[in-house]
């Protein structure tokens, strides 16, 4: 398996290649060069697999042995997986009328970003121990991304983190997450800015060839193909779970900010699993505007919601879908990213999209006052709480029109969204969190007006001195 960038400047990578990168060379993405397709025997023989194993089996069609062995890959796996709170890792609750709720946010920081981040940072521990290696992570976070980064290698020897979070505009949980852990290897900044603010001094250090390598730095939010391929796995449990037979459709939709979760929808479709997908967005539609008009474009204001992880501009992994049903083609990419990067818009191919929405049928937007509506009523039929970003999706349930099965994918814990929770008129949900506002905090402050990118560099250097200064890592 060989991977290469969408826009088509590198190509023969290896995955260990692409897991230590962020944007590629030539500001692309980086994607494997071919997907594979599996029989039907193959779906049958996976749908008794637990949750581990059917990441291992996903990731084994992307990692060649010469890179990693099979005893070592299941290790990494099954270690990664050991701190979420129920022995399923994910779980399926089915409350009436075929409302089937993919739980995604058992982890250490109740997101279901730990489910990709615990591995793939598993998977880095892996090569750097190997080579007596080192790495810094760089990440901007519009809210979960930041926190499941951190907790997925916090005391880690071989790896350092810098995140940048956009101060009161993830919820206060959500920072307390980030500004309370205090280990060495952790870095935070709170930014006077919102998410796609801060991706731009991020994107300009990856941009700098020499930064990169004398630092070794990658990411590890949805630029990360590792994130992708591991997140492939929870739709395949999800189809085993609610689909009655194994060929049978099955509906997934998903609430949707920078695209990297429903992009491992498509993979997973890609690879022969029989699932249509639908994708919910905020008033923040960068989605939508994709899916139902054919237009990748940004808007001049994100606008704060209820469902804060998905405030954002710019859906980057919108590429990643493109290279998908440009039919890999990288020059056609580069052509439609090229004008995007220039004019801040871009009208997709109509082949393109006619490849697209044969998966993603649909996107929808639910503004704040239906997401607490969406709460409230599933609170009072179902006794059930769920989180704004999820009931996003769960909107979804109230006006479809397909009569197939359906997973609503959970992205949070309710937990996290007291005052969302509140609002629907429930009482706020404490388990994994209460504990937090009692914690010493430890951050630094990147101040509108200031030079972010020279601060951030600033602290790459830090670092990197800094584990110099304490010599060789173990």
């Amino acid at each position: 398996m060989k991977y290469c960038s969408t826009r088509g400047l590198e190509t023969g990578l290896s995955f260990e290649d692409v897991l230590f990168s962020g944007y590629a060379r030539d500001g692309g993405l980086y994607m494997p060069e071919t997907i594979p397709e599996l029989s039907k025997s193959h779906l049958e023989q996976w749908c008794n697999y637990s949750y581990p194993e059917l990441v291992y089996a996903i990731a084994r069609k992307f990692i060649d042995e010469q890179e990693i062995s099979d005893k070592s890959l299941d290790n990494v796996i099954k270690t990664s997986l050991t701190r979420f709170r129920v022995p399923e890792i994910v779980r399926i609750k089915h409350l009436p009328d075929g409302l089937n709720v993919v739980e995604l946010f058992h982890g250490p920081t109740l997101a279901f970003k730990d489910l990709g981040m615990s591995v793939v940072a598993g998977l880095l521990n892996y090569f750097l121990s190997k080579n007596g290696q080192h790495c810094t992570v760089l990440v901007a976070t519009s809210g979960d991304t930041g926190s499941a980064a951190i907790e997925s290698v916090r005391g880690h020897d071989c790896i350092d983190i810098i995140v940048l979070l956009p101060h009161g505009l993830c919820t206060p949980i959500q920072e307390l997450q980030m500004t309370t852990v205090i280990e060495d290897n952790v870095h935070v900044f709170c930014a006077e800015g919102n998410s796609d603010e801060l991706d731009k001094p991020i994107k300009q250090c990856f941009a700098e060839e020499k930064l990169v390598s004398t630092h070794n730095l990658i990411s590890l939010n949805s630029i990360n193909w590792g994130r992708i391929l591991v997140q492939a796995a929870h739709y395949f449990f999800a189809y085993y779970q609610v689909c009655g037979s194994v060929g049978k459709p099955v509906q997934v939709v998903v609430p949707t900010g920078a695209a990297g979760n429903i992009t491992a929808g498509c993979l997973a479709q890609k690879m022969g699993l029989p699932i249509t997908l639908v994708a919910g967005v905020n008033v923040n539609n960068s989605v939508e505007r994709v899916i139902e008009k054919g237009v990748f474009s940004q808007k001049e204001q994100v606008h704060q919601t209820l469902a804060s992880a998905m405030d954002i501009q710019v859906a980057f992994n919108v590429e990643r879908l493109v290279y998908m049903y440009a039919s890999s083609e990288t020059t056609r990419v580069k052509e439609i990213m090229d004008i995007f990067d220039k004019e801040g818009s871009v009208a997709i191919p109509q082949n393109i999209m006619d490849s697209l929405k044969k998966v993603i049928v649909e996107s929808f937007v639910v503004d704040d006052d239906k997401i607490v509506e969406t709460m409230q009523r599933i609170h009072e039929q179902h006794n059930y709480i769920v989180c704004p970003h999820t009931a996003v999706a769960a909107t979804y349930h109230y006006q479809r029109k397909q009569d197939v099965p359906h997973g609503y994918i959970a992205t949070a814990s309710p937990a996290k969204f007291p005052e969302a929770v509140q609002r629907a008129g429930a009482e706020p949900v404490t388990e994994g969190i209460d504990h937090l506002k009692d914690l010493p905090t430890k951050f630094q402050w990147m101040k509108k007006g200031e030079d972010w990118y020279s601060i951030l560099l600033a602290k790459i250097e830090a670092v990197t001195l800094g584990r110099k200064t304490r010599g060789p890592q173990k």
